[in-house]
Formats: structure tokens, sequence, C-alpha cells
């Protein structure tokens, strides 16, 4: 089966709306193919050939979330070839995704559906948010503002980093410390690690 992915097809983003829709009311384990089907509007038919299955369609909606928040919030940074900008990018970056509604929803209801991305397997969100962070890497680097060193290694750990504080924020906060102080522990970690040597 073909997927939207491959096909380019204007409707492709209602029907992950549809989807997404489906996630915030439900869960994604309540949620079918049938059911994006109906509140997109078209047959069932219609969705089976986009999309084998739920895990297809979650794929291709996490990766157009997940990836559409780094873009945005790169363009807000503007100056993203430097350790203070990447810092600052990265950093919206994970405060976007901790306040996502679906991200939120899959947490409360399937954070099992995130375990694979975690400890098994890259996603293809996951390397998209890589090839951006490490193409801003390279351009600081061609300029000397970020430090020498292989920008895929560089952005790859950075992006382990971000998990931590994507998913686990909350268990490192109490009366003494919070979201605000972690962050900017965070945007400290990413700046210093571009730093020049």
């Amino acid at each position: 089966m073909s997927s939207l992915r491959h096909t380019p097809d204007p409707r492709t983003a209602t029907y992950l709306d549809a989807a997404r829709d489906c996630i915030l009311d439900v869960g994604w384990r309540r949620t079918t193919l049938t059911e994006v089907a109906k509140r997109a509007g078209v047959s069932r038919m219609t969705i089976y050939r986009a999309w084998p299955d739920m895990g297809s369609l979650l794929g291709d909606l996490m990766t157009r979330e997940w990836v559409g928040i780094a873009a945005a919030t790169r363009v807000a940074a503007r100056d993203t070839s430097t350790p203070a900008g990447i810092a600052a990018a990265a950093l919206s970056t994970i405060r976007a995704l901790r306040d996502n509604e679906l991200f939120v929803r899959i947490v409360e209801l399937d954070p099992d559906l995130l375990l694979p991305y975690l400890i098994s397997r890259r996603g293809r969100s996951q390397e998209a948010l890589v090839e951006i962070l490490a193409a801003e890497i390279e351009s600081g680097q061609a300029s000397g503002a970020i430090r020498t060193g292989e920008a895929i290694l560089i952005a790859r750990s950075l992006t382990l980093a971000g998990h931590g504080f994507v998913l686990s924020a909350q268990t490192m906060t109490d009366a003494g410390i919070g979201f605000e102080q972690l962050d900017a522990e965070y945007a400290r970690l990413i700046a210093r690690t571009l730093e020049p040597q």
C-alpha cells in the first residue's frame, strides 16, 4: 500500500487533522482508521489506501507535529548558527513539545507508544530533528562560532539530552527547583557544549 508520505496529496493534512482530533478525544489505543475516515468525511478505503494501520498513520502525524514545532521555534530564534542561538531554539522546542496537547495526551494515555523511540530505534521525527540541528551546527562550524567535531554526533548527543528534558523534567522538579531553573540549565548545557574550545 502506498503512503501519503510518498504520494503528496493536499488532503493529507485533513486526514492527519482528523487523526489528531480522534487521539485527543479518546487516545491512540481507542482510535481506529474507520473513526479517522468518519471524522475526515471520507470512506474507510480512502484512509486504508493511505495508511495500512494506525501505527503508520501515527508515525506520519508525530513527524508532522514534532518537526513542525522544531521548524517554528527555529524560525522564531532567527540566528541558529551560534551556541546561544541554537540553545534558545532547542529550549523553545522542548518547551513547546512539553506543552503540545497531542504530546501530552499520548504521554497521559499511551506513554508506551514513545518507548520504542527511547530505547530501541530512532523515528523519522528524531531523524529530522537531528538533521535540522546538525545543519545548524555545521553552519556555525563554518563561521567558527561552534566547536569542531562531527555535527551528526553532536546533534545526536544534544537530542538525547533533550529527551530527558521533554519526558522526565517533571521528575526533577520540586518546591526548590522548578522548570524555569531546569530549562536554564538545559540552555547552558547546549551553549557550553557548542562553544569553541
